[in-house]
């Protein structure tokens, strides 16, 4: 008997070829844009996305994806047009064969028309235009390059064993899209070439959401610069008395609880970061590049301009963590400063209660004693005048039989009260 499947076996293969890359033959031109909301774009109204999309093919009459997808390829008019979601973003890709007689013309952006654009559920985080032509002599394309980009930023390869050569600035044109080169050999397979011009997208993608983190970790710079001489000089003082450590422990705690909330706001952020800067690292290793003509390769041009913006983040990454563990030493060396203080004022706290106590029970044997003189002399007093009738016939003076009874009185009333005393203990 066969055992069943997974209810998830068929959906996890199937996502390993959720989004194939496309086919594409030289000439041609592709058009890509990427989508993003400015605020908690992981959490967005993913239907606002599907809906824009079908705004877009209903424009060209095209075909719908299914309710609950992902990506999604299909005719768009002349081009073929890819969709795809990812978790903070949508993309859309247009690859239009033929090639304009202007390089980089700006109209090759109109199947993503102006007025559909607008009404997008985000931000359009990257434009893209890859102009890919058949390979010429090297002359001539190095002819084309200087003439189409700025030498000074210019990056060249030839990528996946000499199937192509890429080319690009990383700058962003008048029409305010990013420009690409792709000369491709006669020979290069339509899958191959698609591969390419997919990863150049996916660098620039890639590149712009991970430098999102750069400004981020710039402004929790400035408030960590505010933060850290407060809290030096609070770790600074911890083994000083001129400031009481409870006060101490409260502006510790407020400067503890922000950098707490920082993290918290950054978290997501930082760790996107550092999610997006691998697979720039990944796709542009995947190009296997090697350089032509001395110029410098894609790989150059991140280890130079874009390497350092990612080390800035982590930077204030790891700034942001050390504080905030800092800050949790100190709350901890305050607390048993303010413990031993507290333990401090509870033992004089003891003392003082120990001499009162002391005092109370001399006061309350001072009192034991006046207290027996007292009912001693009205037990006196009460025993004479009981005693009189009796001594009185025997010529017993009145003086003499106050002076007997006085002291077995006074013994009788001390002895009385020691064994109440003593009872009640």
């Amino acid at each position: 008997m066969m055992t069943s499947d997974h209810p998830l076996r068929y959906a996890l293969v199937n996502e390993l070829h959720a989004r194939p890359f496309p086919a594409l033959s030289a000439p041609c031109v592709a058009a890509y844009i990427a989508i993003k909301e400015p605020v908690e774009a992981q959490n967005r109204d993913r239907g606002a996305d599907r809906a824009h999309l079908l705004a877009l093919l209903d424009r060209y009459g095209s075909a719908h994806p299914q309710p609950d997808a992902t990506h999604f390829s299909g005719p768009l008019g002349r081009a073929d047009v890819k969709w795809e979601s990812h978790t903070e973003f949508v993309t859309y890709s247009a690859f239009t064969p033929g090639l304009s007689a202007r390089a980089f013309d700006p109209a090759e952006m109109e199947v993503f028309a102006e007025d559909w654009l607008a009404v997008a559920p985000g931000k359009r985080v990257a434009a893209v235009l890859i102009r890919v032509e058949l390979i010429e002599d090297e002359a001539a394309m190095l002819a084309k390059l200087e003439e189409w980009f700025v030498p000074e930023s210019l990056a060249v390869a030839r990528v996946v064993d000499g199937a192509a050569v890429i080319a690009g600035d990383f700058r962003i044109d008048p029409a305010g899209n990013m420009r690409f080169a792709v000369f491709a050999r006669p020979d290069a397979g339509a899958r191959r070439l698609g591969r390419i011009v997919q990863r150049l997208c996916e660098v620039e993608t890639y590149r712009a959401m991970s430098m999102l983190g750069l400004m981020r970790a710039r402004g929790l710079t400035e408030r960590l610069n505010a933060l850290d001489p407060r809290l030096s000089a609070l770790v600074s003082g911890l083994d000083g008395v001129s400031r009481p450590a409870e006060s101490a422990l409260h502006e510790l705690l407020a400067i503890s609880a922000e950098l707490e909330s920082l993290a918290v706001q950054h978290s997501f952020r930082f760790g996107a970061t550092g999610a997006y800067e691998a697979i720039v690292s990944q796709r542009i290793a995947a190009l296997r590049e090697d350089r032509v003509q001395g110029l410098q390769t894609f790989g150059e041009f991140m280890m130079r301009r874009y390497d350092p913006a990612m080390r800035t983040v982590k930077s204030a990454e790891v700034r942001l963590r050390s504080m905030a563990e800092r800050a949790q030493r100190a709350a901890e060396l305050l607390r048993t400063r303010v413990d031993v203080e507290r333990s401090a004022q509870n033992q004089k706290l003891l003392e003082s209660m120990d001499r009162r106590a002391d005092l109370a029970l001399r006061l309350q044997h001072t009192v034991e004693g006046l207290s027996v003189v007292a009912i001693s002399y009205y037990a006196v007093s009460l025993a004479a005048y009981a005693a009189y009738p009796l001594i009185e016939g025997l010529g017993v003076s009145k003086g003499v039989a106050m002076a007997v009874l006085t002291p077995l009185v006074v013994l009788g009333v001390w002895g009385t009260l020691r064994r109440i005393k003593a009872g009640m203990h």
